[in-house]
């Protein structure tokens, strides 16, 4: 039997090869490879990190959460640059933490011009307080329905605002800033209107329906008076984009049709009274003014038919007086 002893040059071949294969031995897995962990970073690192948490901890339901988040973003982003510039000499941490404060300050500012304070026009501070402010309309938005296509109009005592069968419902609508307005029909006195009510709303809703119709009342200043006119086609698009303005003018023109309805009822009603019963009145009973004008025209004797409505009137307004008593 042939015996072939190994070569010393194979022999040499395998030895060199053990110190490569002993380098290739894998890790067992229960060793860990964190033997000599780093010291603590410095107090900076650990302060960015605090902010980071604060921010993230702000509850929503506040009312300036998203301003604190940014603010507490932008100072942890800050801290972190000065950490990376100063103690750790990263360059590639230093970069991306001045893009993420950039971005942040970029927010922040965004969120801090929107909330800025905008200013109302001294005259329609009122109609803003007493109408728009409280069903939650932003000064903003109420700077945008009164500041591109309406004016603000004068009447001297005695002027007429509408003429009854004269006057085209089609152009305007208007809401009254200072003094008073009269309405009548055929001499006969209706109503009054006061500040913070709208003078033509029971047109404004009839021209929804039907284009073309004339006032059936006239409107006569009582008062130096002073009024925001809006032009009805701009507006009407200007509502058509916003829905949520759309649905406070439907409130607040049902409102004031009602108010109008009881001050036909109550002749003697004046601007306190109306507040007292704002409260009282639904939308459901929002009635339209021409009806009740046309049904005092569609009598065959005019001056019967509007003294028999007048009587009507004030019966209701003594029922209405025994069932609160």
């Amino acid at each position: 039997m042939n015996f072939t002893e190994p070569s010393p040059l194979a022999q040499s071949t395998v030895v060199g090869f053990l110190p490569e294969l002993e380098s290739l031995t894998p890790v067992p897995s229960n060793e860990t490879s964190c033997e000599n962990w780093r010291e603590v970073h410095h107090l900076v690192f650990h302060a960015a990190n605090v902010c980071f948490a604060v921010g993230l901890l702000i509850p929503t339901t506040l009312h300036l959460h998203m301003i604190l988040l940014r603010v507490m973003l932008s100072i942890g982003c800050t801290l972190y640059v000065v950490w990376a510039t100063l103690y750790r000499c990263a360059l590639d941490m230093m970069i991306w933490n001045s893009v993420f404060l950039g971005i942040n300050i970029l927010h922040l500012s965004y969120l801090l011009y929107k909330k800025r304070p905008v200013k109302i026009e001294k005259d329609l501070g009122g109609v803003y307080h007493r109408l728009f402010e409280p069903l939650r309309v932003p000064p903003d938005l109420f700077r945008r329905l009164t500041g591109q296509f309406c004016v603000i109009q004068t009447l001297k005592r005695g002027q007429v605002y509408a003429t009854e069968d004269k006057t085209s419902v089609d152009d305007r609508l208007s809401i009254l800033l200072k003094g008073r307005m009269k309405v009548s029909y055929r001499g006969h006195f209706l109503h009054n209107i006061y500040p913070c009510a709208f003078i033509d709303s029971p047109e404004f809703r009839s021209t929804q329906m039907h284009k073309g119709e004339k006032f059936q009342v006239t409107i006569v200043a009582d008062d130096n008076c002073r009024f925001l006119c809006w032009s009805r086609e701009r507006l009407t698009y200007f509502l058509e984009s916003e829905p949520f303005l759309y649905e406070i003018f439907r409130y607040l023109i049902g409102k004031d049709i009602t108010n109008k309805l009881y001050s036909l009822n109550d002749p003697t009603l004046n601007d306190k009274k109306v507040k007292k019963l704002e409260p009282q009145m639904s939308l459901s009973t929002q009635i339209s003014m021409l009806e009740m004008r046309n049904s005092i025209t569609s009598s065959s004797d005019i001056e019967d038919g509007l003294h028999h409505f007048l009587r009507g009137s004030s019966s209701t307004a003594s029922l209405q007086q025994l069932a609160r008593w």
